[in-house]
C-alpha cells in the first residue's frame, strides 16, 4: 500500500463508523468490555472490520478504544491490556487484507488528571503508553486518539506516542453543540495546541451530528495548517422501546462528508450510530468531489489565520480579597468557629449563634459542605445569610462532590456575586458517608483540580480559558490532614494545592501534636498561614469513634483513656475542652490561627477552647 502521510496528500481517507454500534446490534451488551472481545470473540470483532472494509473503508480502528489499564481495570482485565492490544492490531490487520490503514485506537482514561485531577500528567503519559508499546507490537499503521474532552489529556497521549513512534496521529477532540468542549475549551484553542503537540491530523469525533460538526471544523480551518478530520454521530439518539436509535440516513450523512472536505477535512468517517451503509455513502460521496459551498467562511486554509489567544487578568492582590486574607497577610492571629448548616431550611438558629460569635470577637465563621451528607441548608445558602445578616465573615466549605466542572463554576460565581469571598477548597466524602448511603456521588475534579479552577477564575477565565470579565477575589483555603496515613502522601498533594493557587491551609482535626508537627516541618516551604482545626469531644463514645472508625484522624490511646476515665457526661464534655484547650496552647506558636469545631452546635464549648488565646 501507499505510505499513509502519502495517501493523504492525494485523496480524501474514509474511515470507518462506529464498533460498538455494531457490536451492540449483534447481542453485546453494553456492560461487557467490548475491548475484552478482541480475545474472547475475536471472530466477530473481524467481522465487524471487514464490513467496514467491504463498504470501503480506507482506515479501520482497532477495537481497543477502552483499552487502557485504568477502564479495563474496572473489569479485572487490567492483566491483560498487552493482550488485549495487541490481539486488537492484529485482527484489524487481517480484516484489513492490505486495502485499508489499520489505526490504532486510544481514548480517554476515564479519570480526571491535573490539574482537574488527582492523576499527574506524568502518570497518565505511562498509562497511555502501555497501550501504546501493545498497539505498535500488534502492528498499526497510524494512531487515532479520539473521544477527548481535556486538552490536557490528549496532550499526555500525544506525548506517549511521539516517545516511541513516529507514526501519524490522528487527534481528535469531542465538543458540544457549541463547537466547544464540555469545560468550555474552544476550537480556536484546542486546534493550534494539538498542531504544536505533534498531532499529523487535527479532528473532532463524537457528541454531535454532522450540522453542528461542520461548523466547529469551520472554526478549526482558520487556525491551524493541519490537515483535519471529522467523524460525527449520526444525530443525536433517540429512545425507541429502551435502545438508542440514531436518525441520520446515510444519504445525510454523505452530503455532509462532501461539505466537510471543502474545509481541509482530510479523513473523514462516522461515530457513534453509524453502520457500513453510513460509510458506503460516504466513500461515494468523497469520489464524485465536493458540494457547492453552502455555508461557512470562504479564507482558504492558506489565507491569514487570527491567532486566538486569551490572556489571563492580574489578580487581586492577596491582602485586599477579605478581612480574614488581610488579617493572615499582616500576621495577625485568627480565631474562628465551625457552623453546621442546619436541617431543613430554617437559618435563624444559625445566625444567631454566628451573631454571638462576632459579639465575642470571633474573626470568622467556618461553615462545613454537608460532610455527612445528609438533607441540610447548603453551606453556601448559609453563608451568605450569615456575612448579609450578622455581619461576620465566612469561610465556605466548597466540596467537588456531586458537581460537574459547569456546575462548580457557576456556584462560585453565584458565591463571590453574593459577597463571599474566603472559600475552603475540599474533594468531599462519598455519598455512602452519611444518611443515604446508597446515594450516587459525581467527581468531576477533586480538590487540587477544584483549587485549579478558583485560580482560572480569579485571573478572569473559566476551566477552559474563556474570559469572564472582571476576575473573582476568592481567598483560596485549601484542606489538608496532618493524620492521614502517609505523610509523603499528604505533601505530595499539599503541594500540588500549593502549585494550583492556595493561598491559606485549614487542617483536619488535630489530636496529635507530635504528628502535627512533623507535617509542619514538612510544609513549610510552602510559606502559607496554617489554621489549625479542633474538635473538643464530648463523651468517651465520641473519641472511640473517631479513634477507630474514622479514616484519617490519629487520636492517641491517652486522649482516648482520658476522655473514659470521667465519671459523668458533665465531666466528659468538660474533659474534651481541657483537651482540646491543651492542644491549642501547645500549638499557638507553631499557627497563624485556630479555628473549633462545635460538636451538637456548641458554641459555648468552642468558646471556652478559644479563650484567652489572644
Amino acid at each position: 500500500m501507499t505510505k499513509f502521510t502519502d495517501a493523504l496528500h492525494e485523496r480524501v481517507l474514509v474511515c470507518d463508523g462506529a464498533m460498538g454500534t455494531m457490536l451492540y446490534a449483534r447481542g453485546v451488551f453494553i456492560n461487557k468490555s467490548f475491548d475484552a472481545l478482541n480475545l474472547t470473540q475475536p471472530d466477530l470483532v473481524e467481522a465487524v472490520h471487514q464490513e467496514y472494509v467491504r463498504a470501503g473503508a480506507d482506515i479501520v480502528e482497532t477495537n481497543t478504544f477502552g483499552a487502557n489499564r485504568i477502564k479495563l481495570g474496572s473489569f479485572g482485565l487490567a492483566g491483560s491490556l498487552a493482550e488485549i492490544n495487541a490481539a486488537g492490531a492484529r485482527i484489524a490487520r487481517r480484516a484489513a487484507g492490505g486495502r485499508a490503514y489499520v489505526a490504532g485506537a486510544i481514548g480517554p482514561l476515564g479519570i480526571r488528571i491535573e490539574p482537574w485531577g488527582k492523576t499527574g500528567v506524568d502518570e497518565a503519559r505511562d498509562y497511555f503508553g502501555e497501550q501504546v508499546a501493545a498497539l505498535l507490537d500488534g502492528g498499526v499503521d497510524l494512531f487515532i486518539l479520539e473521544t477527548f474532552r481535556d486538552l490536557n489529556e490528549i496532550g499526555a497521549a500525544i506525548d506517549a506516542v511521539r516517545a516511541v513512534s513516529d507514526l501519524p496521529i490522528i487527534a481528535q477532540m469531542t465538543t458540544e453543540e457549541d463547537g466547544n468542549t464540555l469545560d468550555g475549551t474552544a476550537p480556536e484553542q484546542f486546534a493550534p495546541e494539538l498542531e504544536r503537540r505533534g498531532a499529523t491530523i487535527i479532528g473532532v469525533n463524537c457528541a454531535v451530528g454532522p450540522g453542528p460538526m461542520l461548523e466547529t471544523i469551520e472554526r478549526m480551518e482558520m487556525v491551524t495548517s493541519r490537515k483535519l478530520s471529522a467523524q460525527p454521530n449520526a444525530g443525536k439518539p433517540r429512545d425507541v422501546e429502551g435502545r438508542n436509535i440514531y436518525l441520520c440516513s446515510p444519504e445525510y450523512m454523505a452530503s455532509y462528508a462532501r461539505r466537510f472536505i471543502q474545509h481541509n477535512v482530510r479523513v473523514v468517517g462516522g461515530c457513534c450510530g453509524t453502520t457500513p451503509e453510513h460509510i458506503r455513502q460516504i466513500k461515494q460521496a468523497v469520489r464524485t468531489g465536493p458540494a457547492e459551498a453552502t455555508s461557512g467562511p470562504s479564507a482558504s486554509p492558506a489565507q491569514a489565520r487570527p491567532k486566538v489567544s486569551v490572556s489571563l487578568a492580574p489578580p487581586v492582590p492577596r491582602a485586599h480579597k477579605s478581612r480574614l486574607a488581610g488579617e493572615l497577610s499582616r500576621g495577625k492571629f485568627v480565631v474562628g468557629v465551625e457552623l453546621q448548616p442546619p436541617r431543613g431550611f430554617e437559618a435563624d438558629a444559625a445566625i444567631q449563634r454566628a451573631r454571638e460569635l462576632k459579639r465575642y470577637g470571633i474573626d470568622f465563621v467556618n461553615i462545613p459542605d454537608q460532610h455527612r451528607g445528609g438533607a441540610r441548608l447548603s453551606a453556601l445558602s448559609l453563608a451568605v445569610l450569615v456575612e448579609q445578616q450578622a455581619g461576620i465573615e465566612t469561610v465556605l466549605h466548597y466540596s467537588c462532590r456531586d458537581r460537574n466542572l459547569l456546575g462548580i463554576q457557576s456556584d462560585l460565581l453565584g458565591a463571590h456575586a453574593m459577597g463571599v469571598r474566603n472559600v475552603l477548597l475540599t474533594t468531599g466524602d462519598p455519598g455512602r458517608v452519611g444518611d443515604y448511603p446508597d446515594a450516587t456521588a459525581v467527581f468531576d475534579v477533586d480538590s487540587i483540580g477544584l483549587t485549579n479552577v478558583v485560580a482560572r477564575l480569579n485571573h478572569g477565565a473559566d476551566v477552559g480559558g474563556q474570559a469572564i470579565g472582571a476576575p473573582t477575589g476568592f481567598h483560596i483555603g485549601v484542606s489538608v490532614n496532618p493524620g492521614g496515613a502517609s505523610l509523603d502522601e499528604q505533601i505530595r498533594r499539599f503541594d500540588y494545592k500549593v502549585e494550583a493557587g492556595a493561598e491559606f491551609v485549614l487542617t483536619r482535626p488535630i489530636f496529635d501534636v507530635a504528628g502535627f508537627e512533623r507535617f509542619l516541618t514538612r510544609a513549610a516551604h510552602a510559606k502559607l498561614p496554617v489554621i489549625a482545626s479542633l474538635f473538643p469531644f464530648e463523651s468517651a463514645r465520641t473519641a472511640e469513634f473517631m479513634a477507630n472508625e474514622v479514616p484519617g484522624v490519629q487520636v492517641p490511646d491517652a486522649v482516648v483513656e482520658r476522655m473514659k476515665a470521667a465519671p459523668t457526661a458533665e465531666a466528659a464534655a468538660a474533659e474534651g475542652i481541657a483537651i482540646a484547650r491543651e492542644i491549642a496552647e501547645r500549638i499557638r506558636p507553631l499557627v497563624q490561627g485556630i479555628q473549633v469545631a462545635t460538636p451538637s452546635g456548641n458554641v459555648d464549648a468552642a468558646l471556652a477552647v478559644l479563650n484567652g488565646l489572644r
